[in-house]
């Protein structure tokens, strides 16, 4: 991201210096400014620049009419939106007008840097991400159970997932949206699911509704931590979970998500744990 070349569209002397001076602390390159639709077109031209902060009020037309503007001259040009004006109607039409991140004025300087990084870094990120997320999700896997139920796991070797398999008895999905989105997995017999709802809760004879509450909820806080660890290697992945999908019964078969998972299967007294994690490209949540 250091050394980006940036546009900055606005009307207010005071905004472009604000703007300038945090994207020159962080090393970007601010190669021209503009207030009119014919000063952007004429500084896009020259200048190819690869990012454009954009306000939404000018003088004679909109941010809206600019970013199309600049778009036809380059399509790869990434526009943000930097404005005091933040609506959901105007949030709509900033993303259907190909709007790449929306920061509201009074700027904060994190934000529209973590904003930046997002719509930059793609690629870096989500390699960062496939390297990584499959140890940090074993790890918070492996602390989780020993946490609250005081047992350890061993794993067994990786493998890729890419096609439907057959659940034991009990499968936990739980969603992930943020910069890119993916799930994680859990599958295990009702068994092991019974004698580790036991371990953790410290009382025999669960029923299958509290069986399936607490692996569901065991991994919630699973893929919540994992996602945290993520978060804290970079904030623009801003990853967060969504409630549990959870299917049991015998005979339920379990599909491929469409994007490329790894499995694992860890081994623990109370029997064996089946570990799915994937994301994907695709279009990443918009900010």
């Amino acid at each position: 991201m250091e050394g980006t070349k940036v546009v900055i569209v606005d009307d207010s002397p005071f905004s472009i210096a604000y703007i300038r001076g945090i994207l020159e602390r962080h090393g970007l390159e601010v190669v021209g400014e503009a207030g009119t639709l014919d000063a952007v077109k004429e500084v896009v031209k020259d200048k190819m620049p690869q990012l454009v902060t954009m306000d939404m009020t000018l003088p004679g037309t909109d941010g809206l009419e600019c970013t199309r503007a600049i778009h036809e001259i380059n399509k790869d040009i990434k526009v943000i939106v930097v404005s005091s004006m933040m609506d959901d109607e105007i949030v709509k039409a900033a993303k259907d007008n190909k709007v790449s991140a929306y920061v509201q004025k009074p700027i904060d300087e994190d934000s529209l840097m973590t904003a930046i990084s997002r719509v930059m870094e793609s690629d870096e990120l989500y390699e960062e991400l496939s390297d990584k997320n499959m140890e940090i999700f074993k790890e918070s896997l492996l602390d989780g159970i020993n946490k609250m139920a005081k047992s350890l796991i061993t794993y067994q070797t990786e493998y890729p997932c890419e096609k439907e398999f057959e659940s034991k008895g009990l499968t936990i999905i739980i969603g992930i949206i943020g910069k890119f989105s993916g799930r994680m997995l859990i599958d295990l017999s009702m068994k092991t699911a019974s004698q580790l709802t036991a371990a953790i809760m410290k009382k025999e004879n669960n029923t299958n509704e509290e069986v399936i509450a607490v692996i569901g909820e065991l991994a919630n806080i699973i893929s919540g931590n994992a996602c945290s660890v993520i978060n804290r290697m970079n904030k623009a992945f801003g990853l967060r979970v969504a409630p549990p999908t959870i299917m049991h019964g015998e005979s339920v078969c379990i599909t491929a998500p469409g994007f490329y998972t790894t499995s694992v299967i860890g081994e623990s007294e109370y029997g064996e744990i089946l570990l799915n994690v994937g994301f994907q490209r695709g279009d990443d949540h918009w900010m």
